[in-house]
């Protein structure tokens, strides 16, 4: 309640209640509603350009924000390192994994090749941090399709290594009769007199002199292709041991395998004998692959010492006469 004023009237010697006028009530409200008006957008004014006055919500909102351009930061890191990685992966991968398995390399554009057609990322442009994005999403586009470019690759690798290592147990690589059986290294490969056609003639195979039921041992492993009695190598066994090669055991005395068995290498197949067009007891054995006779010289790696290697290669060079 406001206070009452009065004021003293000297031509009536008494107190005279003070009475507002109307309008200058009406004023004083005008002028009231102005200055307020006035002092806040002077306020308005020194907040805007004072930046560091903010609302607690544009805080939470520039903490946010600052928090992630920290998490971009980090995982652009992460991918640097993760590239790093593969980079070794793949240099291993291109010069020592394929070289060994014989597999062409993958070329480096392929492998880092970028993403063509419409624009992958134009929905994270035209904002203030646009560029961090992008940058980062393409990296990790690049990053994720080279991971699975080498996932391929270590798996082609691993096919072949399987396939690497079906091929070193099928490959002949000992001899087929023991040393300590053998009597002598009757006849090697190459242009030999035939013991009972009596005219030179290409010899295919290496003669293995040894006493009749002398074990005869697969050269690899192999499936038994044939095991049957033929006019001219007798009793004959033909094994079959993939990636194109092929051995042959002639002359045998008796067999120990049948058509369709699969054999292990050093696993006893058959006896030395002399059946067929034969003028002793003899293995007759011949090496194939795809399909054409090779020396069998150059398959004895897997038990022969070098200098036995040696001996073997100079006595199958003697254009001696054949045993068959």
């Amino acid at each position: 309640m406001s206070k009452v004023k009065y004021y003293y009237d000297s031509e009536t010697l008494s107190y005279r209640k003070i009475e507002r006028k109307k309008g200058r009530k009406l004023g004083y409200a005008l002028l009231g509603i102005t200055a307020s008006f006035l002092a806040g957008f002077l306020l308005l004014l020194v907040y805007l350009n004072l930046p560091q006055i903010e609302t607690p919500k544009e805080k939470a909102m520039k903490r946010e924000l600052q928090n992630m351009k920290l998490q971009y930061e980090v995982l652009n890191k992460k991918m640097t390192q993760a590239q790093k990685v593969l980079a070794e992966v793949e240099n291993r991968d291109n010069n020592i994994y394929r070289v060994y398995f014989e597999a062409n390399p993958i070329p480096e554009e392929q492998r880092k090749a970028g993403f063509g057609g419409i624009n992958r990322y134009k929905d994270l442009e035209g904002y203030d941090n646009s560029k961090l994005i992008v940058e980062t999403s393409k990296r990790l586009d690049v990053l994720q399709k080279q991971i699975v470019v080498q996932s391929k690759s270590l798996d082609e690798i691993a096919n072949l290594a399987e396939e690497k290592e079906k091929l070193l147990t099928a490959i002949p690589a000992i001899q087929p009769v023991k040393n300590e059986n053998l009597n002598r290294m009757a006849s090697g490969y190459g242009m030999r007199m035939h013991p009972i056609l009596k005219y030179r003639k290409m010899h295919n195979g290496m003669d293995f002199s040894a006493p009749t039921g002398s074990e005869v041992y697969a050269t690899g492993d192999a499936v038994v292709k044939k095991a049957q009695r033929t006019t001219g190598f007798g009793n004959l066994i033909v094994l079959d041991h993939g990636f194109g090669y092929e051995t042959y055991y002639a002359h045998l005395s008796d067999f120990k395998v049948r058509k369709g068995e699969k054999v292990k290498r050093g696993e006893v197949i058959g006896e030395v004998g002399s059946t067929g067009l034969s003028t002793a007891p003899h293995l007759h054995y011949e090496v194939h692959k795809n399909g054409k006779v090779v020396n069998p010289i150059n398959f004895y790696h897997g038990d022969l010492t070098a200098e036995e290697y040696d001996i073997m290669l100079n006595q199958s060079a003697l254009e001696n006469q054949s045993l068959d």
